[in-house]
């Protein structure tokens, strides 16, 4: 079921005559965009799947905000605010997937200062499983805004919502090179002493022969000429190229090697400004697999930035020993949540996004199983924690000592929604659980 309308009465009715079906028919219900999660957190087992596919968005450039239907992907929201000389405020890393579906994972990007994506919602309108269409905030609704962002679509379908927005600007990047274990400490001290920096990420080697043994800093800085915005594109041919190194990664340290080299002495000498919105404006297929005998896993760990050197001594243990050929590994910085009940990051946090490359066979899957599980268990020794959107691979007692106020999160569900309408793989394998 796709539905394209503008989030008006006519679009809230139909969503709410699908739901009525699926709740008359005893199936479940979930609401989605992209579906890029791995684990079925945006599908329904034996249910009704609505994939909201929508391009509908208003700002208000007095109050730095903009409202939007819940189905938009980024890429049409960075068109619209680019025209206008705005851009979203957080948005996730790439621009296919839908505005709603980035608040119901709280998913964080590369602009710096800021926790997941839902600190930057202002407010939003949904569904809930009585059909009743509720105004959510900090200060309406405020438990429903709380479990919902972040909450993988279990306590309704979000039909609108309004954002922060910021000016675009034009920057450009500073590299710095650090050692691996002090990279964690160096990301958060230059953020605390350098109030400039707007966008930030970091990388490490993985190689195995020095193995997260150095890192890189890429931070961008607003240019002293700001006359010069032109309209946001993409990195087009650059990321074509960079993307068949990439992928010739796989069981070639030569190649790892090389990929460093480009990052770390040909990127910088050839890179230049850019706006923000041409830096966000990114889709996922430029790092697309080919390769029909093999997958690509996502693993996402968040350990405070005092305690990074023992995360990467945890890798250097856990990951070459493994089947798994480790691609890439970029490192964000995530301020503190203060709002979503499944938070990942009760104090500022730096997010490790690891690429894996997994064969599809039998042994490839169970030794990611035991590999993912091993790191899990380390990060949380750690006082760090782990993504959801990806494979379940985690245990019950690894997914609550992560997340404390999961059966906190489970109850609250059970009193939205008394019927359990709105389920996915999520809630099955672990949540309706606890």
């Amino acid at each position: 079921m796709t539905v394209t309308a503008d989030p008006g009465a006519d679009a809230v009715e139909k969503i709410r005559t699908l739901m009525a079906e699926a709740q008359a028919a005893r199936r479940p219900f979930i609401a989605s965009a992209a579906r890029h999660s791995m684990g079925g957190q945006s599908l329904a087992k034996n249910g009704s799947v609505l994939t909201l596919e929508q391009q509908w968005l208003e700002a208000d450039p007095a109050s730095k905000t903009y409202r939007v239907a819940a189905g938009t992907r980024w890429s049409t929201v960075i068109a619209k605010l680019d025209a206008i000389g705005f851009s979203p405020a957080v948005m996730q890393s790439n621009n296919d997937f839908g505005v709603a579906s980035t608040y119901c994972v709280n998913a964080h990007g590369w602009p710096v200062r800021f926790s997941g994506c839902g600190s930057t919602v202002r407010s939003l309108k949904m569904l809930l499983a009585d059909g009743t269409h509720v105004t959510c905030s900090r200060h309406e609704n405020v438990e429903l805004f709380r479990h919902a962002m972040g909450g993988y679509g279990l306590f309704g379908v979000i039909t609108e919502l309004e954002l922060d927005m910021v000016p675009n600007r034009r920057l450009e990047p500073r590299f710095k090179y650090v050692s691996g274990v002090d990279l964690g400490t160096r990301f958060a001290e230059m953020l605390d002493s350098d109030p400039s920096v707007q966008m930030a990420y970091g990388r490490l080697d993985v190689s195995l022969d020095r193995f997260f043994e150095d890192g890189l800093l890429i931070a961008y800085r607003p240019t002293a000429d700001q006359s010069d915005l032109t309209a946001a594109t993409g990195s087009g041919f650059v990321s074509r190229v960079a993307r068949e190194i990439f992928r010739r990664q796989v069981g070639s340290d030569g190649m790892k090697h090389m990929r460093w080299w480009t990052e770390t002495s040909l990127g910088p000498s050839i890179a230049g400004a850019s706006t923000r919105n041409s830096l966000m404006n990114e889709p996922v297929v430029t790092l697309d697999d080919l390769d029909p005998l093999r997958t690509d896993i996502l693993h996402e760990y968040f350990v405070a930035p005092s305690r990074f050197a023992e995360f990467v001594a945890l890798c250097r243990d856990v990951i070459p020993a493994s089947f798994q050929q480790l691609l890439n590994v970029t490192l964000r910085y995530v301020d503190t949540d203060r709002d979503s009940v499944l938070a990942y990051a009760t104090e500022p946090r730096i997010a490790a996004v690891m690429l894996f490359s997994q064969e599809k066979t039998v042994r490839g899957e169970a030794d990611m199983a035991r590999m993912t599980r091993d790191l899990i268990e380390r990060v949380l020794a750690i006082g760090g924690t782990y993504y959801l959107p990806y494979r379940p691979h985690a245990s019950i007692d690894q997914l609550v000592r992560a997340y404390p106020r999961a059966a906190s999160f489970a109850a609250s569900k059970r009193v939205f929604d008394k019927d359990l309408l709105f389920r996915n793989h999520l809630w099955d394998a672990y949540l309706a659980r606890l």
